[in-house]
């Protein structure tokens, strides 16, 4: 069996894609005010793990992209368990932060749920789109806009999943829809004012790994993880 080769590169790129999608879910408890809108803060970093998707599946294609997604799913699965963990321990007598620990690691499972299910779907739509595209493009030009309307896309299922899920019979249906829009449309801004600097990444990957996928993944099956 031929074993795959994973650069020192593509893994650290994995890492701080985990490390982005785990810090995201974890500042989501804090509400921010951006002019007229309320954010979460949450949304400073969560971009950035689709912006490493767009380099990843640029420079190393569809399949790679794929493992590093089930990865970040499996890793933030694994913190939210242990935070779980944490929370149910029985505290020492000195020990005073039990309200607060829980008010800020004990989500409710249907949020839980909703976080992940979003999470999955709309990483895997964005890394989709991004290598659709990219088959499709003139000798791979184009990634400007390739980035732009995958990440719009992937963005648009994860809040379309999201907010439903988690807020549906809880918000007026009407919230939850402005939600959505608002949630797809900052988040697509914010990748498109970082553009340059995934670009210039690209670019250094591009020179540094010598490898441009330009040649279809054997699946596009979500649970494919294996084919790399």
């Amino acid at each position: 069996m031929k074993e795959a080769k994973l650069s020192v590169t593509f893994l650290l790129l994995t890492v701080t894609f985990c490390v982005c999608l785990i810090v995201s879910n974890l500042m989501e408890i804090k509400t921010v005010d951006l002019g007229p809108l309320t954010i979460t803060a949450g949304v400073i970093v969560f971009p950035i793990s689709y912006i490493l998707n767009d380099c990843i599946v640029e420079v190393y294609g569809f399949a790679k992209a794929r493992l590093v997604i089930w990865i970040g799913f499996g890793m933030n699965l694994l913190v939210s368990l242990l935070l779980q963990l944490g929370i149910i321990l029985p505290g020492a007598d000195s020990w005073a932060g039990q309200d607060a620990m829980e008010m800020i690691f004990g989500a409710v499972p249907r949020i839980f749920a909703a976080s992940f299910v979003a999470f999955l779907c709309g990483s895997m739509v964005n890394a989709y789109v991004m290598s659709r595209m990219k088959l499709a493009s003139s000798g791979g030009k184009g990634f400007s806009l390739r980035a732009i309307v995958s990440s719009l896309w992937g963005e648009g299922v994860d809040s379309v999943i999201f907010f439903p899920i988690a807020f549906g019979g809880v918000l007026a249906w009407g919230e939850i829809g402005m939600l959505i829009v608002t949630q797809t449309v900052l988040k697509t801004l914010y990748e498109v004012m970082i553009l340059p600097v995934t670009m210039r990444v690209v670019n250094l990957l591009r020179r540094y790994e010598g490898a441009i996928d330009t040649v279809a993944p054997k699946s596009y099956k979500w649970w494919k993880i294996s084919e790399l």
